[in-house]
């Protein structure tokens, strides 16, 4: 048997196939995995090789080391070689006809002999007996589940003097078979256990049943097809039972001082952990303790078929009703009396020790708190982590065993916290390539704008003229007045056209002047024409009034906004004008409750000639002018509306950053 250790783990992890599922973790009694570059590694000094993480992992990411090489190399030398198989086999082999196809089958692979542990376990119901019979007071921990043996030494080292002095089953079977058929006999144990790799010694060989079916397939076996062959002896009885919860209770006679009460028999990796931990508080008072890592080693990691337990319970119990129906009780007997002189015992002195790390609370507290447990009922206690409370999920990051991410409410706060801020840059992003592409909208408008209002300028001139000469000359009361009248307006609303568009063609000159910002909004107030029915609300929380704008163009960019404001509440309504500021900002909203802006038209607003406004009423420039002077300042405009009752009052409204200390270089 090889030694095992860090450089040759027993159990690891398969580089690639870990999904960081956390499984492992939740299935492992001691957390004896640590998260590394992605991957559940095992830490092998804390493994008691219990074979939960192989047994539980689905993407088959953990891995145990195999004997089959060196159980081929046995069988190919000239020494005898005996295969002693666990009781569990008929709950491995279901499909088989006849438990004796089995046994021919391993001999046709090249053992001598094939024996069953199953027999061990009787020796060691009997000597079971003898100590529960002798122990009168104090209490036994059964020795026979090597992960057990592992866990208590190892974690629990005060207890290990309640640990059953006694030989395992396959243990005692090594001490049999190697008198009845000399020392130099080859032992390969074959079972579903995988801790027993650590239990015996060089040069016997543990193979689980996994393995057992690889060399079958590796020699094209039908082990269905096998000829027939009965197990050699010696023979075993009542011990067979031995791989069920109970099982072996079951096979001991228990002293008439021992009663029930006084007997805790459990499975499992957490169910035994309680056991333990209950024991050692003193919250149990018991005589005997019989412990399986496992559900039973019906359901050990080395079984190829997983699941079913109480199937596999039934097959065994099957299984050694036929047996003890066949077999000849006297020469059991003869055979358990011939090795009474074999000291099945032994001790627990050389097993390695945990040392537990004394945590500071001050760390743990740190942990908790960056995970965002600050009360108590923040402590979910999902186990998604792995780890049944937070606080043991903190102790492990702490320990360097764990990682804050492995927190799954905690990820999920963060994976929220990081989607708001990418939502957040992706509407900045979005608005940033509106505004670009506004503003090479708005470029291109300028320009034709410009060449256009150039042209359209004199000949407009001399329309006026003419029809403001004529009218003079004409008789107010007739209609070549009235046709001369409607020409001359007409002539002035097309040069007020021309005029926004040289306005919107010049943005790009900008005349700062330092002002009293909060003086020069409300002065904007008291230019426009409102109905009664329209109040106006002013609101400033300015600490310092002092900003640099161009005046005459900011005038026109308020004057704007509330004459639109006005004519979107035909029916009366208010008119809001707040003014804040943040940081080196100053924040300008101009909000009404009118009848809002469709969202259809919400992406056209700021496009030239664009207007909702009836016919004559409006030459949709006003907010590109206003957009366009914004951005020469260096500022920002948005705007939130509602045109749909059943979502809320509706209203729009103007919000509009603007740089304090604004300076324009030319």
């Amino acid at each position: 048997m090889p030694v095992y250790n860090d450089t040759f783990p027993l159990v690891f992890t398969v580089k690639g196939r870990c999904r960081v599922c956390y499984t492992c973790i939740r299935e492992c009694p001691v957390k004896a995995i640590k998260i590394i570059n992605g991957q559940a590694e095992i830490i092998t000094e804390r493994c008691i090789a219990c074979g939960n993480c192989v047994r539980v992992c689905s993407q088959e990411a953990k891995a145990f080391a195999k004997s089959i090489d060196r159980v081929w190399h046995l069988l190919e030398s000239d020494e005898k070689t005996a295969a002693v198989i666990a009781p569990a086999f008929p709950a491995e082999f279901d499909e088989l006809p006849d438990y004796r196809n089995l046994v021919g089958a391993l001999r046709s692979l090249g053992f001598d002999y094939v024996i069953e542990t199953a027999f061990g376990a009787d020796i060691v119901g009997r000597e079971y007996s003898r100590l529960l019979k002798k122990n009168t007071e104090g209490t036994v921990i059964s020795s026979d589940c090597p992960a057990i043996v592992n866990y208590i030494t190892y974690y629990h080292p005060e207890l290990s003097e309640k640990l059953a002095p006694i030989d395992s089953p396959i243990m005692a079977a090594v001490k049999v078979v190697k008198k009845k058929y000399g020392d130099n006999v080859k032992i390969v144990f074959i079972g579903p256990c995988i801790a027993k790799k650590l239990e015996l010694e060089d040069p016997n060989e543990v193979l689980t049943f996994s393995e057992l079916r690889e060399m079958f397939d590796m020699q094209k076996i039908d082990i269905s097809q096998s000829e027939i062959s009965e197990f050699d002896e010696p023979f075993a009885g009542n011990g067979a039972v031995f791989p069920i919860s109970r099982g072996l209770l079951r096979n001991l006679r228990k002293p008439e001082h021992i009663t029930e009460s006084d007997v805790i028999v459990t499975h499992g990796h957490v169910n035994f952990r309680d056991a333990v931990d209950e024991f050692r508080e003193g919250d149990v008072d018991c005589k005997y303790m019989e412990l399986l890592c496992c559900n039973g080693c019906i359901m050990g990691p080395g079984m190829t078929k997983k699941g079913q337990r109480f199937k596999k319970r039934t097959l065994i119990t099957n299984y050694v009703r036929e047996k003890l129906k066949k077999l000849d009780k006297p020469t059991w007997r003869k055979e358990m009396t011939q090795y009474e002189d074999i000291d099945f015992s032994r001790t627990f002195d050389g097993y390695k020790h945990q040392t537990k790390l004394q945590l500071k609370k001050e760390e743990i507290q740190e942990v908790l708190l960056k995970m965002g447990k600050t009360k108590p009922e923040d402590h979910l206690n999902c186990g998604a982590c792995g780890y049944a409370t937070c606080l043991l999920h903190a102790e492990a990051i702490v320990e360097g065993l764990a990682e804050t991410e492995m927190c799954l409410p905690y990820t999920i706060e963060k994976l929220h916290e990081t989607v708001e801020k990418m939502d957040l840059t992706n509407k900045k992003l979005s608005s940033a390539r509106q505004a670009l592409k506004q503003s090479e909208k708005l470029a291109g408008m300028g320009q034709l704008s410009a060449g256009i209002a150039h042209e359209l300028n004199n000949p407009l001139g001399v329309i006026t003229m003419y029809s403001n000469l004529l009218l003079e000359e004409a008789n107010p009361d007739s209609q070549m007045y009235a046709d001369l009248k409607l020409i001359a307006e007409q002539a002035c609303r097309c040069k007020n056209i021309v005029g926004g568009l040289l306005n919107f063609a010049r943005k790009n000159q900008v005349k700062t002047t330092e002002c009293n910002f909060t003086e020069f909004v409300k002065s904007s107030i008291s230019s426009i024409l409102k109905p009664d029915n329209i109040s106006v609300l002013f609101d400033s929380k300015l600490t310092n009034p002092k900003v640099n704008i161009d005046i005459e163009q900011m005038m026109q960019v308020l004057t704007n906004l509330e004459k639109n404001a006005v004519e979107a509440m035909s029916d009366g309504g208010e008119l809001m004008i707040r003014i804040s500021e943040e940081g080196n900002s100053v924040i300008l909203e101009v909000e009404d409750t009118g009848t809002g802006i469709s969202k259809e038209n919400m992406d056209k607003i700021f496009t030239p000639f664009f207007t909702t406004k009836e016919f004559g009423k409006g030459t949709g420039l006003g907010l590109p002018l206003i957009y366009g002077i914004i951005k020469m300042h260096m500022g920002k405009i948005s705007v939130e509306s509602n045109d749909k009752p059943e979502n809320g009052p509706t209203g729009t409204k103007f919000i509009i950053r603007l740089p304090r200390n604004f300076q324009f270089n030319t």
